[in-house]
């Protein structure tokens, strides 16, 4: 007997084109065609993300029409709004609303109208609840399976805290974010899957040209090169990754520490606080700002050291996994997902959070033991093997889906 293909239909609905997209692409991929037909829906459709249809049936639904997260932000930062006793709290009330009408409704009638179209099976939010609770409301009501992928942690409001009643089931990228779940908002362990972000390791090219991306940001060969990977967020690290920079420009010679990744919308205000500190500082010649980078493999062999320096608990992210598996040296803090996948001193180092000397000892410590730096990457490369292939991550995903479509 035949057995029905499942149409399984991603929504992404990230702050920006990053791990998680980066990820959700690997999995459907991968995905059996013969058992799985994939359709994936993202909230933009900028030029990252129109790569998409190269693995996937592509559909973008915008869920930004009106950038509300900007308006708060401008809000936030008026003195004469603040002198009004109330007038904040009414402001912050009518860009919730218009949120509702001008984003949400129009992102949730047209999700589910394409949900129903494609005859949906099962929907896979590849974010939080609260960022997906359009899928996740489409999915009530079309009475499928809802998975939910969850890539950070649960402190939030009472919005999100409801939000999280609604999957059937949690896909935990790390054992930290199913604790965290657990203890937070007491979800059942039987609800959670803990399966980790899968990345196609046989496509990496370990022999990219590094040479080309330094040549590309004039970076210099004898250069020592630092990068901190990642989407220009707050808590991805940017201000600690510069104020780290500061303890180390006396300490190692043709120093160069690289702010690798793009800039989401209403981050670009946060950006521009980055860049005139640097000035500020006269680190212009110290500090590159590379913005998005596609060939990452050239990145990765581009630097003597890859930082990871999130200022909270991140789950797993993405450029930790790359850069193990590229065999580069790797430096992160030391909690979350990447206290989780790094061992100190054996697969790479780890510095205490939120603390910029502690980074820049690491950092000098890599610099002045080369041979420490080789054995890391190496070790790292063997771990990541064992731990990320995505044919693992895929046979773990497809499994769940077969679970909750008997």
């Amino acid at each position: 007997m035949t057995t029905k293909i499942k149409n399984i239909l991603y929504v992404e609905n990230g702050i920006g084109y990053g791990g998680a997209i980066i990820c959700l692409r690997h999995l459907v991929r991968q995905l059996n065609r013969q058992q799985f037909n994939p359709l994936v829906v993202t909230g933009r459709k900028d030029l990252p993300y129109q790569d998409i249809p190269k693995d996937a049936e592509w559909r973008p639904i915008i869920d930004r029409n009106i950038d509300v997260v900007s308006l708060r932000v401008q809000l936030a930062d008026s003195k004469v709004i603040g002198l009004i006793p109330g007038l904040s709290w009414l402001l912050n009330q009518v860009l919730a609303r218009l949120d509702d009408v001008f984003n949400f409704l129009p992102f949730f009638l047209q999700l589910l109208w394409t949900a129903w179209r494609f005859k949906t099976d099962l929907i896979h939010a590849n974010n939080e609840p609260l960022c997906n609770r359009a899928a996740l409301l489409v999915g009530k009501l079309l009475d499928i399976p809802i998975v939910s992928h969850v890539r950070g942690d649960q402190k939030g409001s009472r919005l999100m805290a409801s939000a999280y009643r609604l999957p059937t089931h949690f896909v935990a990228v790390s054992f930290w974010i199913a604790k965290s779940m657990q203890e937070v908002l007491h979800i059942p362990a039987e609800k959670i899957s803990i399966i980790y972000d899968g990345i196609a390791l046989e496509h990496l090219d370990l022999e990219a040209d590094g040479h080309e991306f330094r040549r590309r940001y004039d970076i210099p060969i004898d250069a020592y090169a630092v990068g901190l990977v990642g989407l220009l967020i707050p808590w991805k690290g940017q201000a600690l990754f510069i104020d780290a920079a500061i303890a180390l420009r006396e300490k190692i010679p043709n120093l160069k520490m690289l702010i690798v990744g793009g800039t989401p919308d209403e981050c670009v205000a946060y950006e521009a606080l980055l860049r005139q500190r640097v000035s500020q500082e006269q680190m212009d010649g110290l500090i590159v700002f590379t913005g998005h980078v596609t060939a990452m493999a050239q990145v990765y062999n581009g630097l003597d050291v890859v930082v990871s320096a999130s200022t909270s608990p991140e789950p797993l992210g993405t450029v930790v996994i790359e850069t193990m598996a590229m065999g580069r040296p790797l430096i992160g803090p030391n909690h979350g997902g990447a206290a989780e996948m790094i061992e100190h001193l054996k697969t790479g180092l780890l510095f205490t959070p939120n603390d910029a000397q502690s980074l820049a000892g690491e950092i000098e410590r890599l610099f002045i033991d080369p041979a420490l730096a080789l054995q890391l990457g190496h070790d790292a490369r063997n771990h990541a093997l064992d731990t990320f292939a995505i044919a693992r991550h895929t046979e773990h995903i497809q499994a769940l889906y077969h679970q909750l479509l008997q």
